[in-house]
C-alpha cells in the first residue's frame, strides 16, 4: 500500500510537471471573423492576419490581432522603465480568449473579445514588485470599447477593471526585446520566470516615416506574488 502510495504520487507529479513545461507556439491566423461585439471602426483598423498561440499539440491560447498601423512620436527614447513609444490609451489591437484565462497579476478573465490599448504602470506602492518597467498592454470588454480613438486614463482604467471583474485592469506584461529573435514573429520562453512571450513586430509611424517596432508581451505567466 505504502508503495503505490508513493508510486501515485510520483505519476501525479510527472503529470502536473509536464503540464507546466508544454511548448508554446505561434500560428499565422485568418482576419477577424466572427469577433462578437467588436465594433466595426475597431475591425476597420486591424490587420488582416493575426498570431494564434499554442500549447501543446493543439490548445489555443488566445488569438491577437494587431493594428495595421501604430503612430508613434519620432523623439521617443526608450528609458530603463518604459520600453515602447506608444501612447497611453492607444489602441493596439483585440485579443479571442477561447477559455477562461489569468492575466498578468493572476486574475481571472473570461472567454471572449477583447480590445488591447497601451497602457503604463503607476509609479506607487500599490504596484511594486509587478513589473521592473511600465509597459503593459490593458484588456478591455470588446462592447464597453467600440471606437478605436485613445482612451484617457482614468476610462481607460476603469473599463478594463470591469473586464476583470475588480479594482485592478485586466493586463499583459511588455517585456524588453530580446536581441536574438530578430523579425521573426516566434514564442520565447523565460525560464526564469517561466513566462512564455510572444515577439513580434508592429507596423508604426512617425510623420512620414514607417518603420518595424519590434514587441515582447507575456501571453503565457503571471507576476511573481
Amino acid at each position: 500500500m505504502f508503495l503505490r502510495s508513493i508510486i501515485s504520487v510520483v505519476f501525479f507529479v510527472v503529470l502536473a510537471s509536464n503540464g507546466l513545461c508544454q511548448e508554446h507556439r505561434v500560428e499565422s491566423a485568418d482576419g477577424v471573423s466572427d469577433a462578437e461585439g467588436v465594433g466595426a471602426e475597431i475591425l476597420a483598423e486591424l490587420s488582416p492576419q493575426g498570431m494564434r498561440i499554442v500549447r501543446g499539440e493543439s490548445r489555443t491560447v488566445c488569438t491577437i490581432w494587431t493594428v495595421k498601423l501604430l503612430e508613434v512620436p519620432a523623439d521617443f527614447k526608450p528609458t530603463p522603465v518604459r520600453l515602447y513609444p506608444f501612447q497611453p490609451g492607444q489602441l493596439m489591437g483585440v485579443v479571442q480568449l477561447p477559455r477562461r484565462t489569468e492575466d498578468f497579476r493572476g486574475q481571472q478573465i473570461s472567454k471572449g473579445w477583447y480590445t488591447l490599448r497601451y497602457a503604463l504602470q503607476p509609479v506607487d506602492g500599490n504596484h511594486v514588485g509587478t513589473s521592473p518597467t511600465q509597459d503593459f498592454l490593458v484588456l478591455i470588454k470588446a462592447e464597453d470599447d467600440p471606437q478605436p480613438a485613445a482612451l484617457d486614463v482614468e476610462t481607460l482604467t476603469e473599463r478594463s477593471a470591469a473586464a476583470a471583474g475588480s479594482t485592478h485592469p485586466a493586463m499583459l506584461c511588455l517585456q524588453p526585446v530580446a536581441p536574438h529573435a530578430g523579425n521573426k514573429t516566434v514564442m520565447l520562453h523565460d525560464e526564469g520566470h517561466d513566462w512564455w512571450k510572444l515577439h513580434f513586430e508592429a507596423n508604426t509611424k512617425s510623420g512620414d516615416v514607417a518603420q518595424k517596432q519590434p514587441v515582447d508581451v507575456v501571453v503565457v505567466g503571471k507576476a511573481e506574488e
